[in-house]
């Protein structure tokens, strides 16, 4: 009767054997010393006769041998039965033997989910020594593992690792017909420990394959620490991503502006959820509304004053624009109009437009649309006490309509992967990267200003779509390969694509204090030459005109021709 409430004081009937660790084996034994203790001051006080004293020490002796050594085997019967033979799961390397691949493999002990073969690791020191009973294997085993081991998933557990050694492990592994997974920086493993809830697929910036720079800290804080700022289109990728940087560098006021009340409203719970957690005290004002109404802007400039203006909102889907121009034109180019008067109206101190490649020499309404928006912006800000200014860029990787997302669904249905051109190319860039830059270029504004943003290299799509396949532990079918897994359709170009992209208009563009943000010198129209043309143009785009648009498009942006079966 006495051992039965120091066992439960230890907690020693809560264990559970197939955990049963070193702290559990010395709880058991000062559980057993404590019993031995009172066992013996009771043998002392009482002297039973035919009762030895020396029960005191034998008894928990066996006690210890009975309790830890029965736990002892049951772990390791249970031990036995988690080992990989025994273990249903998909098998998996971990790629990496440091702390974070250690956690790791404790991590998927309690998992049924993977069953682990083993480490791998180019540290010659590590290979063929075993860790935790997990053995290490060279990175030239891996193909070989891949087959007699029958491994179909490779877990990146190197969060520290620089973006150049991650995108060569990347090219290494991607002949393999496994599935890659990683881990995220050590900065997001929450606590500082590895769950099988952290593993992800890979991050897009794997696939562009290139480290952003680290931004300027004095830029971003230049113009919204201490100041009222307005996203428009905040609840977009563009916008919701510059409202989560704004956010950090404590503005006194942030306003969310959005027509889409669902996107509005979910940037708005990320944002408050953000604020408290890190105790940054910015006040956040969602506010529903359009670019396209003068009368709601009016409304808001007057009731906030803000002093910084970035507009992200825009109709940016080519297809969709095309064949809804009027709209196009009335929200991309007539509510720029509309917001830079009424930042003109009250004071605002600067006012930075997200532009697009497809502004440059446009074959599509949309692309034109943007042109037209900067033409007002550079036409304005020759007489204006606002400083204007326009940032330009391609693609953003895993935004709403980028190919990544639509991609990723894709593999998900069993495909095919849709590309419209075999030889269709684009500029890409991540969506924190673009923020970034989209914050420290318009600080170094000075009016009229036509930024560009260095993209890298352009990136064939068709390339891009092969790559995720293969990182998917897929193969693609084609002619050469006729058991492979997805296909890749090639759909042809859409009305209005361009197989590639420019950003620049003319040459020679003006380097800037960043090494990624480039300064355009580029011709445009007077505000006096413009404005005749912006109203012939909001009479064709109310009149859902599309030849009218199209005339005033070509007579006002440099390189845009309607196609003739527009």
């Amino acid at each position: 009767m006495l051992t039965v409430p120091i066992f439960m004081l230890f907690g020693l009937y809560r264990a559970i054997f197939r955990y049963t660790g070193q702290a559990a084996l010395q709880a058991t034994g000062l559980a057993v010393l404590v019993y031995g203790c009172f066992l013996t001051v009771i043998l002392l006080w009482q002297q039973w006769p035919m009762v030895p004293r020396s029960l005191g020490i034998l008894q928990p002796l066996v006690f210890l041998f009975l309790v830890g050594g029965s736990r002892a085997v049951a772990r390791f019967w249970l031990a036995k039965l988690d080992q990989p033979e025994h273990r249903q799961g998909a098998r998996l390397l971990i790629y990496g033997a440091g702390a974070s691949g250690v956690q790791t493999a404790a991590a998927l002990q309690i998992s049924r989910q993977y069953v682990l073969q083993g480490f791998v690791d180019d540290d010659a020191a590590k290979v063929g020594r075993s860790i935790n009973g997990v053995t290490v294997f060279a990175t030239n085993a891996i193909a070989q593992l891949v087959v007699s081991q029958g491994i179909t998933d490779i877990l990146l557990a190197m969060p520290s690792a620089s973006r150049e050694r991650r995108n060569a492990i990347l090219e290494f592994l991607q002949p393999l017909p496994v599935h890659i997974r990683t881990l995220p920086g050590l900065s997001d493993l929450a606590s500082g420990r590895v769950t099988v809830q952290d593993f992800h697929e890979l991050d897009v910036e794997d696939l562009l394959g290139r480290s952003p720079v680290p931004p300027d800290a004095r830029l971003l804080r230049r113009d919204l620490a201490g100041q009222v700022v307005l996203v428009t289109g905040a609840g977009g990728s563009i916008g919701a991503e510059l409202t989560r940087q704004i956010l950090q560098q404590k503005p006194r006021q942030l306003l969310l502006l959005d027509h889409n009340e669902f996107g509005l409203y979910s940037i708005h719970q990320e944002l408050q959820s953000l604020s408290a957690s890190r105790q940054l005290g910015v006040e956040l004002i969602p506010l529903l509304g359009s670019v396209a109404n003068p009368q709601r802007l009016a409304s808001i400039f007057a009731a906030y004053q803000p002093a910084t203006v970035y507009h992200a909102a825009a109709y940016k889907h080519v297809p969709m624009v095309e064949d809804n121009p009027g709209e196009g034109i009335l929200n991309n180019v007539f509510g720029t109009l509309n917001l830079a008067q009424a930042a003109q109206s009250s004071g605002v101190k600067r006012l930075v437009l997200i532009s697009t490649d497809k502004a440059v020499r446009p074959t599509n309404v949309m692309g034109a649309s943007k042109r037209m928006a900067e033409l007002v912006l550079q036409a304005l800000a020759a007489s204006s006490a606002t400083c204007f200014t326009m940032v330009r860029f391609g693609n953003v990787l895993d935004s709403s309509g980028s190919v990544v997302p639509l991609f990723r669904r894709q593999l998900a249905a069993g495909g095919p992967l849709t590309v419209t051109h075999a030889e269709v190319t684009r500029y890409f860039m991540t969506i924190p990267e673009a923020a970034q830059l989209v914050l420290q270029a318009g600080a170094m504004a000075q009016g009229g200003d036509v930024f560009v943003l260095d993209m890298g290299q352009p990136v064939k799509i068709i390339d891009l779509a092969q790559r995720m396949v293969q990182l998917s532990g897929l193969k693609v079918r084609d002619a050469a390969h006729p058991e492979g897994d997805i296909t890749i359709a090639i759909t042809g170009l859409r009305p209005g694509e361009k197989l590639y992209e420019e950003l620049l208009i003319g040459d020679n563009p003006e380097p800037t204090a960043h090494a990624r943000i480039m300064k355009a010198h580029e011709a445009f129209l007077p505000w006096d030459q413009i404005q005749p043309h912006l109203q012939d143009l909001r009479t064709a785009a109310q009149q859902a005109d599309v030849a009218a648009i199209k005339v005033v498009l070509q007579a006002c942006v440099q390189g845009y021709h309607a196609q003739p079966d527009q």
